[in-house]
């Protein structure tokens, strides 16, 4: 297999083919968008600005196939558009300052094709994240990471979990807009007070993208989104990149 960004317009197809086989056919994602979405294709209006890695299975038998992805989504870039994705869902302004010198990175729209996920293929989109923020000296990433569903007790001891060991710092602190919070789409992560129940259950209860994330050193942000047009439960992830520099810089050959 093989790693690269998107070099032109068949990819980026290629790409948002990819997601919709996970995120609609696979996982149940429904558009609320007005205005109606290609068949069988994810696709936004951030999609031509943003770069994407993809993981390309070179042996496959239809030929050169897609089969991993992840969109990269500069400050610099966004800020000369329509700003970030996650916006749309956490307050940002607490990671305004938080990048320092360097850029702020926003990482999203992660998947991989069921036969695909491995270690190997993690390993490879991680390092192709690891030579762009090396090139475009970035200062921290952050995201959404999903939980399946939209139903917030079916996850509530996981997300109580991250609230208790694992909440960004204040002054690195997304959190979900107040107006979602009024509509019902915002939850708090503490659904349930520490030591009320099984941490180990609720351990293994996390996706494993954002267990992915924690063992990389991510915290994360306060509250939820609960996102029916996609069906799933968005919390907001934070990583400072000089945090985890030294466990990951040699894995990935950040300095390369």
């Amino acid at each position: 297999m093989s790693l690269r960004l998107v070099q032109d317009e068949r990819e980026l197809t290629a790409v948002q083919r990819l997601r919709w086989q996970v995120f609609y056919a696979e996982r149940g994602a429904g558009s609320e968008a007005d205005a109606p979405r290609p068949e069988h294709l994810d696709a936004d209006v951030y999609d031509p600005l943003c770069d994407h890695l993809l993981v390309i299975d070179e042996d496959a038998l239809a030929g050169e196939q897609v089969v991993g992805t992840y969109r990269l989504l500069r400050e610099s870039v966004a800020r000369r558009s329509f700003g970030f994705y996650s916006a749309g869902e956490f307050d940002l302004q607490p990671l305004t300052h938080a990048g320092g010198s360097g850029e702020l990175l926003e990482l999203g729209r992660s998947c991989v094709l069921p036969p695909y996920r491995t270690s190997g293929t993690i390993s490879l989109l991680w390092r192709g994240i690891a030579d762009y923020i090396a090139r475009y000296e970035i200062s921290l990433m952050f995201g959404c990471a999903s939980f399946a569903g939209t139903d917030p007790e079916a996850h509530a001891a996981a997300l109580s979990y991250l609230h208790h060991h694992h909440l960004s710092p204040a002054e690195q602190r997304p959190a979900v807009l107040p107006g979602h919070i009024d509509e019902g789409r915002g939850i708090a992560l503490e659904r349930q007070p520490l030591g009320s129940y099984d941490e180990r259950r609720a351990l293994m209860g996390l996706p494993p993208l954002v267990k992915g994330y924690m063992r990389v050193g991510a915290k994360f942000g306060e509250g939820a989104y609960v996102d029916h047009a996609f069906n799933t439960i968005d919390v907001c992830v934070v990583m400072p990149v000089d945090l985890i520099a030294g466990r990951y810089a040699a894995r990935f050959s950040v300095a390369a």
